[in-house]
């Protein structure tokens, strides 16, 4: 399967920079696979798990937020939140889900709050699926 060189930068950094063979990544309005030769286009990312094959493995990772580019075979993801399954920390990230739904559950919460809650609650059960693939 042919490669194409990708970049995924966040704020917080290079996650990687190198030849993949796919990616597969959560845009606003769904799933979008990209192969080698892929049209030139931007996409907003929603929130899910990203998928990398590199040199025939695929890679699981967190992706939420951000964008995907693809100009001239050149692919860059620049999303907001990038973890690697490997790299979750799933005490975390039930921890964030338990504040989440405490948040929710309480009759008091304002708008912002539930809002804020639920936003949490996905990303923190995006986080505990993807983690399941880490590599073993």
């Amino acid at each position: 399967m042919k490669s194409f060189p990708l970049k995924i930068v966040t704020p917080d950094g290079l996650c990687y920079d190198g030849p993949a063979q796919e990616l597969v990544v959560r845009t606003t309005s769904g799933d979008l696979g990209i192969l080698a030769g892929h049209i030139s286009c931007v996409a907003p990312l929603g929130m899910g798990r990203a998928t990398v094959m590199v040199d025939g493995v695929k890679k699981y990772a967190a992706c939420i937020g951000g964008m995907v580019s693809v100009v001239n075979g050149q692919v860059t993801l620049v999303p907001t939140t990038f973890e690697w399954a490997e790299e979750i920390d799933i005490h975390r990230a039930e921890s964030s889900e338990t504040r989440a739904k405490s948040v929710l559950e309480d009759k008091t919460s304002t708008d912002t709050d539930i809002k804020l809650a639920e936003a949490r609650l996905k990303r923190a059960l995006i986080r505990k699926s993807v983690a399941q693939y880490k590599p073993r």
